[in-house]
């Protein structure tokens, strides 16, 4: 795949561990700048009064006296998820610490900040770390079931980490961040084979820095592709006996999607049922060798196609392969067919990383809060 890869924050930060919280890849939570204005770079000092310790995201609120009065303000900080990963808890800063924060200001003017460095008596907190397992050196063939076919899960792990966390055409050299958001917005023409309308829409979306996601200001299930895209990641488990594949997806709220093995006659894209949510469509899988290859269509309009916005309709087929290389690679392959908003099909493709003797973590989208 030829593109310009964007830096994992989460990776960047062994090297600038001097900041006290740096932004991690995609999980469940809308791009920073949405929010936050990178323009705006500003610092505080105060006392904290209360640290929040919730998804999407902590904050720690902190008073700041200009010696006359005190205001309040909310300092953001990433998911709980990802910092407990790293070692922090909700004791890690303690009403009655004096912080020192600096950090970029919310677009509204409102008294909230990004950290982008957060200490307490000169020592940084909150400090993240890389929280993929280490590749082993000598790889393992990918394991197998008593009928000599491939395994894709285990009762404990899941697949996570992928190689890619923006949807970008195969071959496409474009710079886009971990939250799906364009370096250069000129270059929204090449991410994808675009109709005009859905270049205008997805522009658009752009142009908003993504605070439209459906995902985050409705809570909307991460319908598409974009589910193996978050480093929160998924997990395959297997019904044999009644010819199913169940995809627990950690970066929805307990959302799942079935792929069923057995045949049945896929559906139209305006009908659903119950089992089979049209976030996720009906989904008809078969092996072909040892790559489980996925026809899905019944979507439906709700979700982003991906975290940077790109559109779709209800005609959206997806054609997708998933292959276990080894023991700790799944490598996945994704065609996108839809004439509504695609002037042809195109691929994606990119890798997951094998999370052992782990369970899916759990992200849930609370209150709507984006």
């Amino acid at each position: 795949m030829q593109r310009t890869k964007f830096k994992s924050a989460i990776g960047v930060s062994v090297l600038v561990a001097a900041l006290g919280l740096v932004s991690a890849p995609l999980l469940a939570q809308p791009a920073v700048h949405a929010k936050f204005d990178p323009a705006s770079e500003m610092s505080i000092a105060g006392i904290v009064t209360y640290v929040d310790w919730k998804n999407p995201r902590a904050h720690v609120f902190v008073n700041v006296s200009d010696g006359s009065t005190v205001t309040n303000w909310a300092v953001e900080l990433e998911s709980p998820l990802v910092l407990r990963g790293s070692g922090w808890s909700a004791a890690s800063v303690k009403p009655g610490d004096r912080i020192d924060v600096k950090g970029i200001r919310a677009r509204d003017g409102s008294r909230q900040i990004w950290s982008e460095s957060m200490t307490v008596a000169g020592r940084p907190v909150f400090t993240l770390k890389d929280l993929a397992p280490a590749v082993p050196a000598q790889k393992a063939p990918a394991p197998r079931g008593s009928d000599g076919m491939i395994l894709l899960g285990a009762a404990s792990g899941y697949w996570g980490f992928p190689s890619e966390h923006a949807l970008v055409e195969d071959g496409v050299e474009v710079d886009v961040d971990s939250y799906g958001q364009l370096a250069n917005l000129a270059d929204a023409s090449k991410v994808a084979p675009l109709q005009p309308w859905a270049l205008a829409l997805y522009r658009h979306r752009q142009e908003r820095n993504l605070r439209d996601d459906p995902m985050f200001i409705n809570c909307k299930p991460p319908g598409g592709p974009r589910q193996y895209q978050s480093d929160l990641g998924f997990k395959f488990v297997e019904d044999k006996a009644n010819q199913r594949i169940f995809v627990m997806i950690g970066s929805g709220n307990r959302n799942y999607r079935i792929i069923y093995m057995d045949g049945r006659a896929q559906v139209g894209s305006v009908t659903g049922d119950d089992d089979n949510p049209l976030y996720y469509g009906r989904a008809q899988g078969k092996w072909e060798g040892d790559t489980l290859v996925v026809n899905t269509r019944g979507f439906n309009e709700d979700f982003w196609l991906t975290n940077g916005g790109l559109p779709h309709t209800g005609g959206l087929v997806l054609n997708e392969r998933f292959t276990r290389t080894d023991m700790n690679t799944l490598q996945y392959e994704v065609e996108i067919e839809d004439s509504g908003a695609y002037t042809r099909p195109w691929k994606a493709s990119w890798t997951m990383q094998w999370v052992p003797d782990q369970e899916v973590p759990i992200f849930f989208c609370q209150d709507n809060r984006p």
